[in-house]
């Protein structure tokens, strides 16, 4: 199957024009001319959550010169969001044949009826929490911006959540208990790669509890890897209210089997140089933090390629 060029886009903001590589690249308004798509969803790691659960229930794609095209799902989709991490996804449609040409708008519809959406937190893995989306169900979660489909040809994208950066938990009367407000990327699989590392948190642990001039981890927490888009970034703490400076995403890291080190994996990254930090402290996604941060260093992420970062603590 061949995969097609997209750059990441966000909810909010297009970071690149998106362009395909192969095919003809024909607009929309050639009449007859079409190409396939396929979408699936990852999600960036969390750390308080055990579960959150989201059930989609279609997506629907806005040619910039075309109407609306919907695929609703006969039997939602419904996956908890922690079990796709680490490069694994699950499709929302596969080998659809659409219009060629630009678009300019993608939305999923999302079931918050009932339950049907829901987190529970990692002390409370018992207790449903409902998950409400504003919008959710009548005009989707919305990412605006350019793509191409070229005709006669497949292009392969994934939908990354940040369930970091998209679940806030509300203050007084709301929707629900928590809200998601979604930050998404969208990605080609023909230009992404990977970044995994290992941290010996011990070290850091016992340097950090014998020196009086640093802060001390957090008890019971490990700490996760920061991934920054760009070199020499100096890294800052996750806040989802700020949206300059923020990490691109937070990935708490896991202890190895049989090993002393704890490892993280940061998936479907676009080609590019990143800068990657390590906090044993914890960041609340909606206020200023001020963590401290190990082993600082930059990483060049390749299409295809699992690029290996250097342990942390950085050895000189």
């Amino acid at each position: 199957m061949m995969n097609q060029s997209l750059k990441l886009f966000t909810v909010a903001t297009l970071a690149g024009a998106l362009a395909a590589c192969g095919g003809s690249g024909s607009s929309s308004d050639d009449t007859g001319s079409t190409g396939t798509v396929s979408f699936d969803v990852t999600d960036a790691p969390a750390m308080e959550f055990s579960n959150v659960t989201v059930s989609f229930t279609g997506i629907s794609l806005k040619p910039q010169n075309g109407e609306w095209v919907e695929f609703s799902f006969d039997t939602p989709k419904t996956w908890n969001l922690l079990d796709l991490q680490g490069g694994m996804s699950e499709p929302l449609i596969t080998d659809e044949e659409v219009p060629a040409g630009p678009y300019s708008e993608l939305r999923l519809l999302v079931d918050t009826t009932e339950l049907a959406s829901f987190v529970t937190l990692k002390d409370q893995p018992d207790v449903k929490k409902s998950l409400a989306v504003p919008s959710g169900e009548q005009s989707g979660l919305k990412l605006k911006g350019e793509f191409l489909v070229a005709a006669d040809t497949t292009t392969d994208f994934t939908i990354d959540f940040d369930v970091k950066k998209s679940i806030v938990n509300p203050q007084g009367q709301s929707l629900a208990d928590y809200l998601l407000k979604p930050s998404l990327r969208l990605v080609s699989n023909l230009e992404v790669g990977s970044i995994s590392g290992e941290v010996d948190y011990a070290t850091i642990n016992q340097a950090r509890n014998s020196d009086e001039t640093q802060a001390n981890c957090t008890e019971g927490y490990e700490g996760s890897a920061y991934v920054y888009q760009g070199a020499d970034v100096i890294p800052t703490d996750l806040n989802v209210n700020n949206e300059e400076g923020n990490p691109l995403m937070v990935v708490p890291v896991s202890l190895k089997d049989g090993d002393s080190l704890y490892s993280y994996k940061a998936a479907f990254l676009t080609e590019g140089e990143y800068t990657i930090s390590y906090s044993c402290q914890v960041d609340d996604n909606e206020i200023d933090d001020e963590i401290e941060f190990d082993g600082t260093q930059n990483v060049t992420v390749e299409a295809g390629i699992e690029t290996e970062a250097q342990t942390i603590p950085l050895v000189n």
